[in-house]
């Protein structure tokens, strides 16, 4: 530990990300990366942005990206955020609307304390039901918000939307905001977009790592009233105006755009997925229901420590998370048809074995 630390940074346990290894060449399961390309035209618009106008700030008010996403929700542009992808949006709103105690489940995504933790914010995991779904009733409660993915991670499940809703319309009573953090909604959960305007304290927030196959790009937005906009605004043109950059913005305007390209790989997606679920219940492991662009798995008989360290030694790497209650799950990013066959193959193996 540096003695030239402040006492915050001493503080702080950082999020780890998922392996991206160097060395040699994995089947790459582990970072619920989308194992298709983009949309050719967004490698179109990158192409023609990378011009002499890079000498240029971008838009400070990434009016061609918001734009784009208030026509395809049918919002108002001054209901959308650009960010630098949905983590930054996120850390944004830790900063712009909780001081005291939030809520977020116990199992989920794990940089939820780490914002919390930079922003000097106090919270409360919620422990998950034992089918590890969210209890809706359990967030109605004197809080000061709360923050949740829908569907969950590393898990996978939905919550019903009106479930969801009704979370919203308590917390609307007490004056509090809900982040709905929909980065995998696009494989198959119902979103709360549409119902902003009635509950104003819903900020809805989406990246296009996931189903817009665009991880390596950083881009993110947000949907909420004007109020919980410019909330984040206020935020942002404290740290930096220029979030995202003239690549970025092209890129993430023309992805937008093209709707219907992603609807077919994301269902390509999908297909793939309860495939696989369905052959991994066959072989005895048990699948937990999904509505994301990956499985939360376990075999009943091998911990998940020993199947992870297997199929990384056959070159598949899968995410291991070592929390208590989910020790001997593993999360299985869904990839290609060949990628899945491969995998399943080596977990038959590895049952077959033991």
């Amino acid at each position: 530990m540096s003695v030239y630390w402040n006492v915050r940074a001493k503080n702080l346990s950082p999020y780890v990300p998922g392996e991206q290894p160097k060395d040699r060449q994995f089947i790459k399961l582990n970072t619920n990366e989308n194992p298709y390309p983009p949309s050719p035209k967004v490698i179109e618009a990158v192409k023609e942005a990378a011009g002499d106008r890079l000498r240029l700030y971008p838009d400070p008010e990434c009016t061609e990206f918001r734009e784009a996403v208030s026509k395809r929700y049918g919002v108002k542009i001054d209901q959308v955020f650009a960010g630098n992808g949905s983590d930054e949006i996120l850390a944004f709103a830790f900063g712009a609307f909780f001081e005291k105690t939030i809520l977020f489940p116990d199992i989920s995504y794990s940089f939820y304390p780490v914002y919390a933790d930079l922003w000097d914010i106090p919270y409360c995991p919620v422990s998950l039901k034992n089918d590890f779904t969210i209890k809706a009733s359990d967030y109605k409660v004197p809080s000061d918000g709360a923050v949740f993915p829908n569907p969950n991670a590393p898990t996978g499940i939905a919550m019903p939307l009106g479930d969801v809703l009704s979370i919203a319309e308590f917390m609307e009573k007490q004056k509090k905001v809900l982040i709905v953090d929909e980065a995998y909604n696009a494989f198959g959960a119902q979103s709360v977009v549409p119902h902003i305007n009635k509950y104003k304290n819903i900020l809805a927030v989406h990246t296009l790592s996931k189903s817009a196959s665009l991880a390596g790009l950083r881009t993110g937005f947000a949907i909420g009233s004007e109020e919980l906009i410019e909330g984040l605004k206020r935020i942002r043109d404290s740290f930096n105006s220029y979030t995202l950059d003239r690549l970025a913005l092209s890129g993430a305007a023309a992805a937008i755009n093209d709707s219907r390209y992603y609807d077919e790989i994301n269902k390509k997606v999908i297909s793939t997925r309860e495939r696989t679920a369905e052959i991994l219940r066959g072989i005895g492991f048990n699948v937990l229901p999904s509505s994301a662009n990956f499985l939360f798995i376990s075999f009943p008989k091998i911990d998940g420590t020993e199947i992870y360290s297997k199929l990384r030694e056959k070159g598949i790497l899968v995410r291991h998370f070592k929390k208590e209650r989910i020790k001997d799950y593993l999360r299985v990013t869904i990839g290609t048809d060949e990628d899945m066959d491969k995998f399943i193959k080596e977990c038959k193996v590895i049952t077959e074995n033991h």
